[in-house]
């Protein structure tokens, strides 16, 4: 039983992580009436098997709490090197050895799979990323209601830390971060107001290319900038100390809605977008562009992708979800034909594109939802020898997953960035005859739970 202080703390022994990778313990106390009472408890920043003493935070339904000291740690926990840790809701495990965390995600998809009746042994080791810190090539900043520039607090969107570094991001992305909040600073601009709707800034996106060296940077602000006297010395300041920014963008966003979007767009500086490249193509990336965030990392998943498929000249391939192409391209090299289907009308126009720039021309690109898509396709170029599918978090859904089945293709290859949607859609093949090959987890997030995968299934 948990030893009780008082009502609302404890100390408590961490029994395990959860899918979102935080603390979970459970309080046993005795009521009034004599009766005893459990309850889960979630505990952010705790590794397993540490005791810790702990106070519930309201609203105290959550059932979370915070650690008031740790009695015994776990013998991995490091000290945490950014001056954000804990507050900002960004990566949150910074206080565990990289090693640990290369495990822990190892045994999250192992249980998440075996929850469905899977054998774990077809579950590889995580493949660690070469680069820790500074991997990311996309960061969102927001402006608080003072002008302030920063990240969200954890588990308030209310709230603006105001940023001094991320030690995430590139050191080129955060000099221009810290250029525009001084910016806003000396010029005392009003960030945007979630509850009176008032205010000019909203959001920064940074995008940054560690190949070509290219940079962008959107600002979304509730007025144009020919609205805005201090844009012109925002340009100027730019353009005089970041030549890598070859598109700065300036996007107008009066919409209720929290989300990094355009009504109108602005181009300020260069072009409206930037090169990239993976996997030895070229691609343009504009502001709104789904492209891989750890694009080193993410050739590995690309690699692991061909050397599972074995793709060959004479076998037709769908891509589905694919995005502005990052796995069409590689795979339509090695393929007689390919077809790609996404939802996103922009990202099938940038496939095309891509396609193109890079000398790729066997290949289809649909705009149309995933199971309406196949169903299209299948009936213009018949089944496909291989299906390649990289979904959303949520997953592609039962009934794609069995629209997929009936398309009887030989080998399937699943590229999810979530074990837990991974595993209930594969779990839909194995009544139409696919077996489980293999599962090879890869990490792109290194400091944080999330952890990608790339899976075979193949038609007995």
């Amino acid at each position: 039983m948990a030893y009780r202080y008082n009502e609302n703390t404890f100390v408590v022994d961490i029994d395990h992580l959860d899918v979102r990778g935080t603390g979970q313990a459970v309080i046993e106390w005795e009521n009034k009436h004599g009766k005893i009472k459990k309850n889960k408890i979630n505990i952010p920043y705790t590794l397993p098997g540490e005791k810790v003493q702990a106070t519930l935070v309201p609203p105290y339904r959550r059932r979370v709490a915070q650690v008031d000291h740790i009695i015994k740690a776990h013998p991995e926990r490091i000290e945490p090197e950014c001056p954000h840790f804990q507050s900002c809701g960004g990566c949150s495990w910074q206080h565990w050895t990289y090693e640990a965390q290369l495990r822990q995600k190892t045994n999250q998809v192992k249980f998440l799979l075996e929850e469905q009746g899977f054998d774990t042994s077809l579950v590889e080791e995580t493949i660690g990323a070469d680069d820790e810190w500074h991997y990311r090539n996309k960061m969102e900043f927001t402006f608080g209601i003072d002008g302030t520039l920063g990240l969200h607090e954890k588990d308030n969107f209310r709230k603006i830390i105001s940023l001094e570094t991320c030690l995430l991001a590139s050191d080129a992305m955060i000099a221009a971060t810290l250029e525009v909040a001084d910016w806003a600073r000396e010029h005392q601009l009003a960030g945007y107001n979630k509850e009176t709707h008032e205010g000019l800034l909203r959001h920064l996106m940074v995008r940054y290319s560690r190949t070509t060296g290219e940079m962008i940077l959107a600002l979304f602000a509730t007025e144009a900038p020919d609205a805005v006297k201090a844009s012109h010395d925002l340009i100027y300041r730019i353009g005089k100390k970041f030549p890598q920014v070859k598109s700065f963008m300036w996007l107008k966003n009066n919409n209720i809605s929290d989300r990094a979007q355009a009504e109108e767009s602005y181009n300020l500086l260069g072009r409206d977008f930037i090169y990239d490249e993976l996997a030895g193509f070229r691609y343009r990336i504009w502001f709104d562009t789904f492209f891989q965030t750890n694009p080193k990392q993410a050739e590995k998943l690309v690699e692991l992708a061909l050397e599972m498929a074995k793709p060959k000249q004479t076998e037709k391939m769908i891509d589905l979800f694919c995005g502005v192409g990052t796995f069409s391209l590689p795979f339509a090299r090695r393929v007689r034909e390919l077809v790609g289907i996404e939802i996103v009308e922009t990202s099938i126009e940038s496939a095309k594109r891509n396609a193109s720039d890079n000398g790729v021309n066997n290949t289809h690109f649909l705009a149309k939802d995933a199971r309406h898509g196949l169903i299209e396709m299948i009936e213009k170029f018949g089944s496909p020898n291989l299906l390649l599918l990289d979904p959303p978090r949520s997953g592609a859904g039962g009934k794609v997953m069995r629209r997929i089945a009936r398309s009887k293709p030989e080998r399937i290859v699943y590229v999810s960035c979530n074990p837990l949607s991974l595993a209930t859609d594969i779990k839909e093949l194995i009544p139409f005859g696919y077996t489980l090959e293999k599962v090879q987890p890869v990490d792109l997030f290194p400091q944080t739970y999330h952890v990608e995968c790339v899976a075979l299934l193949s038609k007995e």
